[in-house]
């Protein structure tokens, strides 16, 4: 499930929410949804909405026993043509990033954007705000295919309706906001820089850490609306609300009326999700009118017990404290890894020293090949968690939802039906790139987690 908010995992691994902050297109489509298995460090194409009967089957209040994972054999060799097609894409797309970002180096266009920014003024303020934009925007151009080529592969197997001059203004939107962000970043590490050669990635450290944990907050009131249309969820969906209101004081976490919103989804995908978002006062449930549309009330439920569960085991506060520690190591290794290309490149890339704005496109080089090798810790850590907020799920809509593991399995179902999830995906794919544990997995997991019956205390939910 594909939607902006991809900082509500609240920077799972820091290092990647780094890359984000520096990296053009980082926040353009990149997002992390409640169910969905989906590479960590690479967003999938948006996702729409499976066949009629499916979509019945969600609504039946009297549904066969849901033990397997299981599709026609027509949408099964779709879901594997497009989860290949998918995996694929996502090993091309790092190598092309990583090689457009050598040749940009390669043949001085990186400091061609350096000369025409310091040849504006001799303000390092200024030059930044000329050099950034120019690199981003170069780069984000030359990656546009790839962008264009993961919609049209959405489109392909019929898992977007989202037009393309719809896609392109929130591609436009997102390279906008990249490149702000990013021009705010690089101003204030070139700024450490000069005044701490040796130690400008510990400094640069303690602003990155603030300005990063700041988007938290503002993601929902200010970032999410320039991508969506979000509406109070009371206004149409008052049974829902009360619903909601049950579990969340269940949780622990009771969240007012005006706290629940309803993100119109359906004018870009028909993809199913629910979350919940922000801190303080901008915490708050959101549901897609898909997920209405194509579950029933009470599947709706686990999925947002689903991710009350990272609230409450303390994910949010475990990522950021992990993610910030992977940021100082990624810190540490890019200025020792700045160094070594340096030594060996700088008159090649016609750079002067690490000081040099065309030194950024180094750095993002190195931090690429960072992201790359370390997906498999990434992707381990969170399939770590969103196993266990499964679990939460489970156990904080048992007695609220009659027969909650067969609704929770169901629910599993739905959604791999809906996304063409992959039946049975490679060790190594699920190793390198799921985020969350194969879907067939977490639905027989969904069906057989019954610690009650058995006399067994549950884990979380006492």
């Amino acid at each position: 499930m594909v939607n902006w908010v991809s900082l509500r995992r609240y920077m799972l691994i820091f290092c990647a929410t780094l890359y984000f902050a520096m990296a053009p297109n980082g926040f353009a489509v990149v997002a992390r949804s409640a169910l969905r298995e989906t590479p960590a460090s690479q967003s999938p194409p948006q996702q729409t909405s499976s066949s009629t009967s499916a979509l019945a089957q969600s609504k039946t209040a009297e549904q066969t026993a849901t033990e397997q994972y299981t599709l026609s054999h027509e949408r099964q060799a779709k879901a594997v043509a497009y989860s290949r097609a998918g995996y694929t894409l996502y090993f091309i797309s790092y190598f092309l990033s990583g090689l457009l970002l050598f040749l940009i180096l390669r043949l001085g266009w990186a400091a061609k954007f350096r000369d025409i920014a310091e040849g504006v003024s001799d303000k390092k303020w200024i030059q930044g705000f000329i050099f950034v934009p120019l690199l981003f925007l170069t780069i984000g151009v030359l990656k546009l295919p790839v962008h264009l080529y993961w919609h049209a592969l959405s489109l392909h197997y019929e898992q977007s309706i989202q037009g393309w001059g719809s896609w392109f203004w929130d591609w436009t939107k997102g390279e906008l906001l990249d490149t702000v962000f990013g021009i705010v970043l690089v101003l204030i590490l070139f700024a450490v820089m000069r005044r701490s050669p040796r130690r400008w990635w510990l400094y640069f450290w303690f602003p990155a850490v603030l300005i990063l944990f700041g988007l938290i907050v503002i993601t929902p009131l200010v970032i999410d609306p320039l991508f969506n249309k979000f509406e109070p969820l009371s206004d149409k969906h008052a049974d829902l609300v009360a619903a909601i209101e049950k579990l969340t004081k269940q949780a622990g976490v009771p969240i007012p009326r005006d706290r629940m919103f309803l993100m119109v989804a359906s004018q870009k995908t028909n993809a199913i999700n629910a979350y919940v978002t922000g801190l303080g006062a901008s915490k708050r449930v959101v549901i897609w009118d898909t997920t209405i549309q194509k579950m029933s009330n009470e599947e709706a439920l686990f999925i947002v017990g689903h991710e009350l569960g990272h609230y409450i085991l303390g994910h949010v506060r475990q990522g950021f404290l992990v993610g910030a520690a992977g940021l100082l190591l990624a810190l540490y290794l890019l200025f020792r890894g700045l160094h070594w290309a340096l030594d060996r490149w700088e008159k090649d890339w016609k750079l002067y020293g690490q000081e040099d704005w065309a030194s950024l496109a180094v750095l993002l080089l190195l931090l690429q090949g960072l992201l790359f090798v370390s997906s498999p810790v990434i992707s381990g850590y969170s399939r770590m968690q969103e196993h266990a907020a499964d679990v939460y799920g489970l156990e904080v809509i048992h007695g609220l939802v009659p027969n909650s593991e067969e609704v929770a399995a169901h629910a599993f179902q739905v959604l791999g039906e809906l996304d063409l999830s992959d039946p049975n995906p490679p060790p190594f794919i699920t190793f390198w790139l799921y985020s969350h544990p194969p879907l067939a997995e977490r639905l027989v997991f969904a069906h057989s987690y019954d610690p009650w019956s058995k006399g067994e205390s549950p884990k979380y939910v006492k």
